[in-house]
């Protein structure tokens, strides 16, 4: 776990510096929306930020006045694209706006008993997805090709590492091999960031049953 918290320094500090991909940018901005000491902790990286650019020599900007042109010019998002009213909704306002719907009117899709996905944008870079997981089910073995953001929205899931309960961020990448378990609680729903398919692993008497959710 500690590796983790050590990577989520570094996941803030990208945030900050504006340099994520949009799925990632609210994904993390939700976080630090459900975690008050991360979101001080990037506040202070802000601050920061703002002391040394004020420091700093002024640069000149090539083409000023069309560029202010084209952002006050830009039109706003289209009807279908606004965010919908929330009803009780148990989602940041990050994810809120990106998902466009509130828990309770997601189009789920069943992929495996007891697992229901749905995918909110799919990319060359990334494919963002909001996961729901029923109590105790096991998810196959697997690896990773690339990197893998897991934000949970409710419940916890719990694999070798440790516990990762609401509000808690999972980063797995090439060298994590694992098997998320969903608490016995409640159902596991988490928002989840992809930046390369999963690789199934493990014993194949094994990988049977939990696909099969047994």
């Amino acid at each position: 776990m500690l590796q983790n918290l050590d990577r989520l320094d570094l996941l803030i500090a990208h945030y900050v510096a504006g340099s994520f991909p949009e799925p990632v940018h609210v994904l993390v901005g939700s976080y630090l929306e459900m975690q008050a000491p991360a979101a001080r902790f990037a506040q202070t990286l802000e601050e920061l930020a703002g002391t040394t650019l004020r420091e700093s020599e002024p640069l000149a900007v090539a083409s000023r006045d069309r560029r202010l042109r084209e952002i006050f010019a830009s039109a706003p998002l289209p009807p279908e694209l606004e965010p919908k009213p929330s009803h009780g909704a148990s989602f940041p306002a990050s994810l809120l706006a990106y998902a466009g719907v509130d828990l309770s009117g997601i189009p789920w899709k069943t992929r495996l008993p007891g697992f229901r996905r749905h995918v909110i944008e799919r990319s060359r870079e990334v494919e963002a997805s909001l996961l729901w997981v029923r109590p105790g089910r096991a998810l196959p073995r697997h690896g990773h090709r690339g990197l893998e953001l897991t934000l949970v929205l409710e419940g916890e899931f719990h694999d070798h590492r440790g516990n990762f309960g609401r509000g808690d961020i999972s980063i797995a990448d090439e060298t994590l091999d694992h098997r998320p378990v969903a608490g016995e609680q409640g159902p596991c729903i988490c928002f989840t960031v992809l930046f390369a398919p999963i690789v199934l692993s493990g014993s194949p008497w094994r990988l049977v049953g939990d696909i099969l959710g047994i």
